[in-house]
């Protein structure tokens, strides 16, 4: 990578995640922005967050826990036309559902996560992974839609947690 490249890049970091932090409802410190992201006024950001390409879009509120890290491309989608409106296929009014991501979850590049779902602590969502419905804690999901097919050794985690051992 030449040094205008590098020097562009790093640019764009520092420019992403100063604009995370302005529009943010709420950021907790250590913030890494490793790739093109935006969230909405709604988002409120743990300790440690680290987006490597993130989106979030719509009105709802998306509330991502302490050290979750997530791949390029990622998406959370909180707003959805209204398809039972005045009009068809859809109409201008929006359903809105709220987000809630747990501390320490890992997504993989192209995860999308749709409104109404809570991932819990500790999850690991398998790339290009369609979340619609709630994924329970330590668990390993992927698919489209996103299904646990794995379970974590929670005591190793508690372990690692324990000793805070993030990365």
């Amino acid at each position: 990578m030449g040094i205008i490249s590098r020097g562009k890049a790093l640019w764009a970091k520092i420019y992403y995640q100063k604009r995370i932090k302005m529009k943010a409802a709420a950021c907790g410190e250590k913030l890494y922005v490793g790739g093109k992201s935006f969230v909405n006024s709604n988002t409120y950001l743990g300790y440690g967050v680290c987006f490597n390409g993130m989106s979030i879009l719509g009105q709802g509120k998306v509330e991502i826990g302490n050290y979750f890290h997530s791949g390029t491309e990622c998406q959370i989608i909180t707003s959805f036309h209204n398809y039972e409106g005045e009009q068809i296929p859809y109409d201008n009014s929006y359903i809105t559902k709220n987000v809630k991501i747990g501390d320490c979850v890992w997504l993989g590049n192209n995860v999308i996560i749709l409104g109404g779902c809570v991932i819990g602590e500790g999850a690991i969502i398998q790339a290009g992974s369609v979340v619609c419905k709630d994924i329970p804690a330590y668990s390993i999901a992927g698919g489209h839609p996103a299904i646990p097919f794995k379970t974590r050794d929670k005591e190793h985690y508690l372990k690692m947690k324990k000793e805070e051992r993030f990365h």
